[in-house]
């Protein structure tokens, strides 16, 4: 196939790439960028591993065509990517507790994991249980219960607020 000449932007900047029609945003990410947080668990949208925001929403890159979030005329679609979640340099309050709280058994399911509650909590930075539930329903761990997870992020949420978890 003859690769086509599209733009990105991932983590605020900008990626002129040439890619073949049918390659993977994860690919592209992957390969071209070296951009190697989100993972290959499924290539069927069942695992989250892939997840990345677009616009920021939560996006599998395992099946998205990298063309489809190409700059199209004048619109140019925001990616961001577990690297790009970190402030100025800083880990972001869920990095922070996930290291804190051992969120991270294995690790491979976590860069999705923590881009899906970045985009939960930039919408709504106090959510229920059953708010955190139904986001990360998108997302498997295969290593263990998700007990952990939910401690990181209910610390995650109380630094944003600016309280202490102890």
């Amino acid at each position: 196939m003859k690769k086509e000449l599209i733009e990105l932007r991932v983590n605020g900047r900008r990626h002129e790439l040439a890619v073949e029609p049918s390659e993977l945003l994860l690919d592209v990410l992957r390969r071209d960028l070296q951009l190697t947080g989100s993972k290959r668990g499924c290539d069927d949208s069942s695992c989250g591993a892939c997840t990345v925001l677009v616009d920021g929403a939560p996006t599998l890159a395992c099946t998205m065509l990298a063309m489809s979030a190409a700059a199209n005329g004048p619109v140019m679609p925001e990616i961001v990517t577990v690297e790009g979640i970190a402030n100025h340099g800083a880990l972001a309050a869920i990095q922070k507790a996930y290291g804190d709280w051992g969120g991270a058994q294995c690790g491979y399911c976590t860069p999705g994991f923590m881009v899906t509650v970045k985009a939960l909590l930039d919408r709504n930075p106090d959510p229920t249980e059953d708010d955190i539930r139904h986001a990360l329903s998108g997302n498997l761990c295969r290593c263990t219960g998700y007990t952990q997870m939910y401690q990181a992020i209910k610390a995650a949420i109380a630094a944003e607020q600016g309280n202490k978890i102890g």
